[in-house]
């Protein structure tokens, strides 16, 4: 978030964000808008392959991963790490609301989907499933 408005500038990109995040890339970027909003349940595109929207707050509340069932992948971001919940420690981030948006939005995509993590290695969705109540109890 930091550099998307350099990074803009430099290729002419356009900035998506959740709506639910604007008062979060305010205090980044007070001078500046995103271009465009994301939402739920919407497709985007990338080198032609279609892009599910999948907003899955609790890393922040308009945290989203992109699902693209023709490559059989999921860009999950800081939502689902390989082993567990993605990052939860910050005031703006939610251990229960992350929890949710992984059983409810992710866990239910097919098993062999593979996650393409913000950081570590990839998994898969089946991989991940049996975790569940582990990060529950855990905390994770």
């Amino acid at each position: 978030v930091g550099a998307a408005p350099a990074l803009a500038d430099l290729t002419g990109a356009t900035i998506w964000l959740h709506p639910d995040d604007l008062p979060l890339w305010k205090l980044t970027h007070p001078d500046r808008l995103p271009d465009r909003e994301l939402a739920d349940g919407q497709v985007l595109s990338a080198a032609g392959a279609p892009l599910t929207v999948l907003h899955t707050p609790g890393h922040a509340p308009g945290a989203v991963c992109l699902h693209a069932p023709g490559l059989g992948a999921l860009f999950s971001g800081d939502t689902l790490f390989a082993g567990g919940p993605g990052a939860t420690g910050r005031s703006y981030s939610h251990f229960p609301t992350i929890v949710d948006s992984i059983r409810d939005r992710l866990l239910t995509l097919p098993g062999d989907t593979v996650v393409h993590t913000g950081h570590g290695a990839a998994t898969t969705i089946a991989a991940e499933r049996p975790h569940l109540q582990e990060w529950i109890d855990r905390g994770f």
